[in-house]
């Protein structure tokens, strides 16, 4: 696979969450704004890159009986670094998005990557393959974020544009619920006219 469509796979064809529907919990929990999915975006896309470095540099000393604890355990070292980074830079940030960065850990997305592909693909790959499924991770968010936060409240990226009151059900769960459905929709359209 040449490295740009290795890279660019994570935005439509196999976008993590349109697509792969992996990585639901964080989306649905934490996309009542665009600033809110942005930022859990970019911290998953760098544990995800990081990972996949360092899983694809240290695959071939991993027992295979070890194999997705190692993988966990690098994991959390790098979840550990963006919580404690995010908690002393950005903690506004930080207490939005609350429980839901320690939960990277276990997202099925950057395991999933660190199995399925950083362990079987050189360094290279390996990263450009992590940061592009981060981005477009991170665009899922972003998108996500950004039309419930217009819809419910009148703004993006906290500026607000539109006077009085949204419409509070796109700031409630359900309103998650519905753009993702949306969304899905259209990506799979998209995805259908791209094959």
């Amino acid at each position: 696979m040449n490295k740009l469509k290795n890279f660019t796979k994570g935005f439509i064809q196999e976008n993590p969450v349109f697509v792969l529907f992996l990585g639901l919990c964080p989306v649905l929990g934490v996309t009542t704004s665009a600033i809110n999915g942005m930022g859990m975006g970019l911290a998953t896309t760098f544990v995800l890159l990081m990972s996949n470095i360092v899983v694809s540099t240290v695959k071939n000393f991993i027992p295979d009986k070890v194999r997705i604890p190692a993988f966990i355990v690098i994991i959390a070292s790098f979840v550990t670094i963006v919580e404690l980074t995010m908690q002393a830079y950005v903690p506004a940030l930080f207490e939005a998005l609350g429980l839901f960065i320690p939960l990277i850990v276990v997202n099925c997305i950057v395991l999933g990557r660190a199995e399925a592909f950083a362990s079987k693909n050189t360094l290279l790959s390996s990263a450009i393959d992590g940061f592009g499924m981060g981005l477009g991770f991170t665009l899922a968010l972003v998108m996500l974020g950004g039309i419930r936060e217009i819809l419910g409240s009148g703004s993006i990226f906290g500026y607000k544009f539109i006077e009085g009151d949204g419409m509070l059900i796109f700031i409630l769960a359900p309103g998650a619920f519905i753009v993702l459905g949306y969304l899905i929709m259209l990506m799979q359209k998209l995805k259908s006219k791209s094959a």
